[in-house]
């Protein structure tokens, strides 16, 4: 099986070892701020974000008021992952009822789509490339939508108080982040796009570097227009048109149109929660990456990793659950309103101990899906998942919780912008090839109003008796679900601090290949693996993690930010 990972830059690690070298993983050290006693907390990508998210929450608002805020921030700060025109999956905690519900705010595919959206004149898939810029890539954006909705159930403040300091940043200006001016001098097709060139040139014709003043006056009054008006200010009306203007234009116009953007509806439900050892973790449901992550959860439950703290055995069994768990995930999952997805066949306790004994002492050559309770034939998956996402997480006063992860898809979404904003580019999330030969469908193919398959996995994990433990969650594009799942394993199995558990280095297996932070591995636990068959290569190039997580401690709060990106962890 081919590595569905795409060529992107790995972030490189900052020096620090928090264990031994000689016996375990080296662990690049990044001081988030830890007050004794915190009761309140925002750990996200970027400082500017994670201010306006405290701001919030020093006004008395909830941990869901927060999460407007941060979101309103990033999209102008840090535009190649997230923003206005983009979608999100969240999971909320709601401390008073212990209950977690999952929002989904996944792009939708217009009415006009159809399975062949992404082929050729010449009867063939279009490139990856081509497909990211066209018109044809972009679905109705959801993540504005998603957040007035959980903001409406679990807010305490006005929807038009929320987006103040994006306001003031677009219009004031703001210092270009590192990431930031990286991105728009980077080869993505995108960045060369007419838009991102404008707007990314400064008037001396340079592109802008890092610590430069920026200013968006177009952001600015687009979010007025939504902190006035609602989600309607971006589904509906002017700005509704200029994105179906928008994607109209070029030699592979998309058939978005206003109706299909007025028709667009969020979604809740009860988040998919299961239990692990002593815990309960809860994620979005599909399309989410929420159950690839709790498969390879329980498919480790099946092991003793917890006595393998970050040692060689330990990795070796994360490596191949991590093999299973895509293998199932990628041939499976698809939007369930449109797919029979087995959800509750993947998840089941014999199925997972069934996938757990395919690990024997030393790695198979190769790995396949199995065939859990509820699956129908499914054509080997073609989906070709780039990376371009933030993720944040937010506990406010009351114990109330968001862990979201939000994105625009590729860096910069498709390169095209209107009124101060990329547009996403998800619709090449799917799969680009509907059947097989034999006319088997491919779970996430494209149909209209399908919402196509993510990676995303935004988690909160319980005690049994629901109280919150900690929340977590990653970019990465596929890689998402083996960053995840190792902060998971960070921290419920090896019992390290959130930091700790973050900055452990990542390792993404599928199929035949092990791609990793090679150089994130002491020699011995490399050489141990290698004996056990797994050798780590640094090729594969995914999107670097962007892990931010929050956990409890007898002491109050405790933050973590990925040292791979920009963000912090920080109390009111």
């Amino acid at each position: 099986m081919k590595s569905p990972f795409l060529p992107l830059a790995l972030a490189a690690f900052v020096s620090a070892c928090a264990v031994p070298q000689d016996t375990a993983a080296r662990t690049p050290a990044k001081p988030a701020a830890q007050p004794a006693g915190a009761k309140a907390m925002v750990a996200a990508a970027n400082p500017m974000a994670v201010e306006a998210g405290l701001k919030v929450l020093r006004a008395g608002g909830t941990a869901a008021d927060a999460a407007v805020a941060v979101q309103a921030v990033l999209g102008l700060v840090e535009p190649q992952s997230s923003g206005l025109g983009g979608g999100a999956f969240m999971v909320f905690y709601d401390a008073r009822t212990r209950a977690v519900t999952a929002y989904n705010g996944r792009e939708t595919a217009p009415a006009g789509a159809t399975p062949t959206l992404f082929y050729g004149d010449d009867g063939k898939p279009l490139g990856k490339g081509a497909a990211i810029v066209s018109g044809r890539s972009t679905g109705v954006p959801g993540a504005v939508a998603m957040l007035a909705m959980a903001q409406k159930a679990h807010g305490r403040l006005a929807w038009k108080d929320l987006f103040g300091e994006a306001e003031r940043l677009a219009d004031q200006g703001f210092p270009v982040p590192g990431r930031m001016a990286a991105a728009a001098a980077s080869r993505a097709p995108q960045a060369s796009q007419p838009d991102a060139v404008t707007y990314f040139t400064k008037t001396d014709g340079q592109k802008v570097q890092a610590g430069d003043l920026f200013r968006n006056p177009a952001y600015a009054a687009t979010v007025r227009k939504i902190a006035a008006e609602g989600p309607k200010a971006l589904l509906e009306g002017e700005i509704a048109q200029a994105i179906v203007d928008r994607v109209h234009e070029g030699a592979m116009p998309g058939s978005l149109t206003l109706a299909d953007m007025k028709a667009y509806k969020p979604k809740s439900s009860p988040a998919l929660c299961r239990p692990y050892r002593v815990y309960v973790v809860c994620l979005p449901p599909a399309p989410s990456g929420g159950p690839g992550v709790l498969e390879g959860l329980g498919i480790l439950e099946n092991t003793d990793i917890g006595r393998h703290r970050n040692d060689a055995e330990g990795w070796y069994l994360f490596s191949q659950a991590s093999r299973l768990m895509y293998a199932d995930r990628d041939r499976y999952v698809g939007d369930p309103d449109f797919v029979e997805v087995p959800t509750e066949g993947l998840l089941d306790r014999a199925y997972l101990a069934e996938r757990a004994r395919l690990i024997g002492p030393e790695a198979a050559a190769s790995v396949g899906p199995g065939t859990p309770k509820g699956a129908g034939p499914r054509a080997p998956d073609t989906t070709r998942e780039p990376g371009g996402t933030t993720h944040f997480v937010v506990v406010d006063r009351w114990g109330n919780v968001v862990s979201m992860t939000t994105t625009v898809e590729s860096i910069f979404g498709s390169g095209r912008m209107v009124h101060g904003f990329f547009l996403n580019n998800q619709l090449t999330d799917f799969s680009f090839t509907p059947q097989d030969r034999d006319g088997a469908p491919a779970a996430n193919a494209v149909a209209p109003g399908k919402r196509p398959r993510s990676s995303m996995s935004p988690a909160i994990v319980l005690d049994r008796q629901g109280r919150f433990v900690a929340a977590v969650g990653s970019p990465g594009g596929p890689s998402i679900l083996a960053y995840t799942l190792k902060a998971l394993v960070g921290v419920l199995d090896w019992k390290m601090p959130m930091q700790e558990a973050i900055a452990l280095p990542n390792m993404i297996a599928g199929g035949s290949f092990y791609a990793a932070e090679v150089d994130g591995f002491s020699p011995a636990l490399k050489a141990g693996l290698e004996a056990r068959g797994v050798k780590l290569s640094n090729g594969f190039g995914a999107e670097g993690s962007g892990l931010h997580g929050v956990e409890v401690t007898p002491t109050g709060l405790r933050g973590g930010a990925d040292p791979r990106r920009e963000g912090v962890a920080k109390a009111p």
